[in-house]
């Protein structure tokens, strides 16, 4: 290896696991000897080398389900999985390796070539997977979901010849060969042994992975094949870009295990040489890779660095294929995407209608957010085209509109005739994404919806506990009425009862379709038992990537709500107390000191007498957002809450203790503050206590105090005991109401929504806010909404003209 391939070895090792760096320098060991060395130099470097193995990083691979290919994931990269959206569901796998690795049995005159030490190295790199890589079994005990459709998700790569040169092509299919072929090319390699050159081995793995797939287990646990492997790493450095690129169509053929430590060295080699490969070669390689089914983190770090210093090479099948691999990778480098999204701006008209769908995949894949002004260029192109796109690439356009909140008119409204039709062939997986993205995007239409529900009853062996959840959460959340479609509800909540073993995994799932059903008013017992079980809450609390204790305590509360005679499972009053105090103090920076919350809560205060009398809380915590609660008593007289009048009555006995009235004879002392002042000029009620001992008909004098004088008048203010009466009449009055009509008291809930609180374009309200309503009317109270197309443009308003609003709204329709 040269000393620039080296240094580019080692600089780039840093950047990687431990276990990747270790596979790194292993390439490294083997490339420096070449064959020239002494074989005592060999022993003593690869005895050393040995000895000094790292362990890998535990990995469990997963895979796919449907997909062009298996695409499996490490144990450590399912947090960022999950909290991304994803086209399939990340489900247990079950790959096994094709064949058992076995151990070396050759002995030294059958491998006189290779020394002892040497093939104990080789043993350990390429008898076997990488240690911490274990193969796992299934954990759901459901039998393996079979798609309802079969789609292409590379159908893009058949729009232009170019993609040819820089893609793999699945579908081409060599001339088979026989077994007894691929035992006479084994044998060549037993005989030839060390002395194949680099074309015979490339010759050989290209010929054996001509195998029909049933006979490819025969020749992999073959020992002849696991000595070709050896021979091609000794030559590894000596391949031309050809040569290996025919080498991984060679493993893709036969199937080569993903764990398969060979492979680490290959992804060594190939990022040392991407300064000299020209940007298609570049690309084929990453798609080999995808096709392998292995992540290679270094290889693509190596290959970003390439497309930023040469972003002039990209033209419209370089950019959509290098998306492609981008959303496959699930990352974008952030210094790369901005240069990306200017390229695809550039060439966006030129784009055909499946490299629409490929381009909105990749970037809603890759968790890519565009600007707005770029996502609307997408859409509306997307809109140009949308008779011509495939179903899934619409479904990829709405994945987009979804992830970067693009509200397209036009294209939403072409839902309203593509979807009716193309309903019946999308499949439960397309059907879920685009309820998904209407329900996102707070679009109730109700032919798109109706046409979504009657096609997924016939589809439930198809549904996954994901489709299920996210399902009855798009339909809950839109209002969609459940005797529209009866059969809807019930078999989507059958569906979560089926995938029941896929809780344990994605518990959210579970949560999620369980609140759709919420929003609608539907609690299946079941199911209900289940997700407020100890072990089910554990499971769902102990998730690293997702918070689901917000969830877990909606639902909870909702239970205890709506069903009053409960005997199943609750969540601890602790996890309750935790989470109410998190909503309330994210509640604190955001609801609470919104603009139209604020003025909203002034104005009522001035309205009914003081700050006694207006409550900003969250009534119902679960619900997630904030109210004004107000009192009146059966005559309509304002009541001061019981929590506000304490806390009122301790700050005026501070007051109190801080500036001493002075009595004389049958007068009262009165300190005059400034918030006296003020109620007294703005002509209402005082919310302080005022004692009405020794008042008689004569005129009562404040008595001014010296050292006062710097914060009140210097003189004295007349107090009857009319005016003393008129001060305190709604103190008195209304405890006096509250404690003689205990029970009559009507208390009402003043909501002040935003747009977010209602479906796209409409006065309906979403699930959550209807399902918060429901909820307040059990608890007692009635519900006074400010919406936003009332109350917003009253904010411009003179403010006689908000009281009278807000004077309308509070007893006006009192019940």
């Amino acid at each position: 290896m040269t000393s620039g391939g080296l240094n580019c070895l080692v600089s780039g090792s840093c950047f990687l696991t431990s276990a990747c760096r270790k596979r790194l320098w292993r390439a490294q060991f083997l490339h420096r000897n070449d064959g020239v060395q002494k074989r005592d130099a060999e022993d003593h470097n690869g005895r050393r080398h040995s000895d000094h193995r790292c362990p890998s990083s535990q990995e469990h691979p997963v895979q796919y389900n449907p997909s062009a290919y298996p695409c499996p994931w490490s144990q450590s990269d399912l947090p960022l999985l999950a909290g991304c959206e994803t086209d399939e569901d990340l489900t247990p796998s079950t790959l096994t390796t094709h064949f058992r690795q076995k151990s070396n049995p050759y002995t030294v005159s059958s491998s006189r070539h290779l020394s002892s030490s040497k093939n104990i190295l080789l043993d350990l790199a390429f008898n076997q997977s990488d240690p911490g890589k274990k193969t796992a079994g299934p954990t759901n005990k459901n039998e393996e979901l079979t798609p309802d459709i079969s789609i292409e998700p590379r159908a893009f790569q058949k729009c232009r010849q170019e993609y040819r040169t820089m893609s793999y092509d699945r579908s081409l299919k060599p001339p088979p060969i026989t077994i007894d072929e691929a035992f006479l090319l084994l044998q060549k390699v037993k005989v030839l042994k060390s002395s194949l050159n680099p074309a015979d081995i490339v010759h050989i793995l290209s010929k054996l992975g001509h195998l029909r797939p049933d006979q490819q287990p025969l020749v992999q646990v073959d020992t002849r094949f696991i000595m070709l492997l050896r021979y091609s790493v000794e030559n590894l450095h000596n391949f031309t870009h050809t040569q290996l690129l025919e080498i991984l169509r060679a493993f893709v053929l036969l199937g080569m295990p993903n764990t398969h430590s060979i492979l680490g060295l290959y992804e060594g080699e190939l990022s040392c040489r991407t300064e000299e490969m020209d940007l298609k070669q570049l690309l084929l390689i990453a798609d080999l890779w995808r096709c392998l089914g292995r992540q290679v983190p270094h290889y693509l770090e190596q290959l970003y660095k390439r497309v930023y210093c040469n972003l002039e090479e990209l033209g419209v099948p370089e950019l959509v294929q290098l998306l492609y691999v981008v959303g496959e990778s699930r990352q974008c480098p952030l210094t790369l995407f901005p240069s990306l999204e200017q390229v695809l701006l550039r060439h966006l008209n030129q784009l055909l209608p499946e490299e629409m769908g490929a381009v909105s995949l990749g970037l809603f894949k890759s968790q890519s957010s565009l600007s707005e002004r770029s996502a609307r260029m997408l859409a509306d192109r997307a809109y140009e085209m949308v008779d011509k796109l495939s179903n899934f690439a619409l479904v990829n356009v709405l994945k987009l509109l979804r992830f970067n909140h693009i509200d397209h008119r036009g294209l939403l409204s072409a839902l309203r005739k593509e979807i009716p039709c193309r309903a019946p062939q999308m499949g439960v997986q397309g059907l879920m994404h685009v309820a998904l993205a209407c329900s996102s995007l707070h679009y109730k239409d109700d032919h798109i919806l109706s046409a979504v529900a009657e096609c997924l009853p016939p589809l439930l062996p198809h549904c996954r506990s994901k489709d299920a959840g996210k399902l009855l959460w798009s339909f809950g959340m839109l209002g969609f009425n459940p005797s529209k479609v009866p059969k809807l509800y019930p078999c989507l909540t059958h569906a979560l009862r089926l995938r029941e073993a896929e809780f344990q995994r994605f518990p959210e799932h579970l949560l999620t379709g369980l609140l759709g059903l919420a929003f609608v008013g539907l609690y299946p017992c079941d199911l209900l038992n289940l997700a407020l079980s100890p072990d089910f809450v554990t499971v769902a609390t102990r998730l690293q990537h997702l918070d689901l204790k917000k969830d877990l305590f909606t639902l909870d509360a909702s239970v205890g709500l709506e069903i009053p005679n409960w005997t199943g499972p609750r969540i601890s009053p602790s996890l309750g107390d935790e989470v109410r105090q998190q909503l309330w103090r994210f509640a604190q920076r955001d609801a609470c000191v919104k603009m139209e919350v604020l003025e909203a809560e002034g104005l009522l205060q001035e309205l009914l007498g003081g700050e006694s009398f207006v409550h900003k809380h969250m009534i119902l915590p679960h619900t997630r957002s904030v109210d004004l609660e107000v009192w009146l008593d059966h005559t309509g007289v304002p009541v001061p809450l019981v929590s506000e009048s304490k806390d009122s009555a301790a700050n005026q006995g501070k007051t109190s203790s801080s500036h001493p009235c002075t009595l004389k004879g049958n007068h009262v002392g009165v300190v005059i503050t400034e918030d006296l002042l003020a109620q007294l000029t703005n002509i209402k009620g005082c919310s302080s206590q005022l004692s009405h001992g020794n008042l008689d008909s004569k005129n009562c004098t404040v008595q001014l105090k010296e050292e006062d004088d710097d914060r009140i008048f210097r003189g004295g203010v007349t107090l009857t005991s009319g005016l003393v009466n008129a001060l305190t009449r709604p103190i008195l009055q209304s405890l006096s109401s509250q404690e003689s009509t205990c029970g009559l008291t009507q208390r009402l809930a003043l909501q002040v929504p935003t747009r977010n609180h209602f479906c796209y374009q409409s006065q309906q309200l979403l699930g959550l806010q209807v399902l918060k309503r429901r909820q307040l009317a059990i608890a007692g109270y009635r519900v006074v909404d400010l919406p936003p197309w009332e109350w917003f443009p009253m904010l411009h308003r003179s403010r006689a003209e908000k009281l009278a609003y807000l004077r309308s709204k509070v007893f006006g329709s009192r019940g």
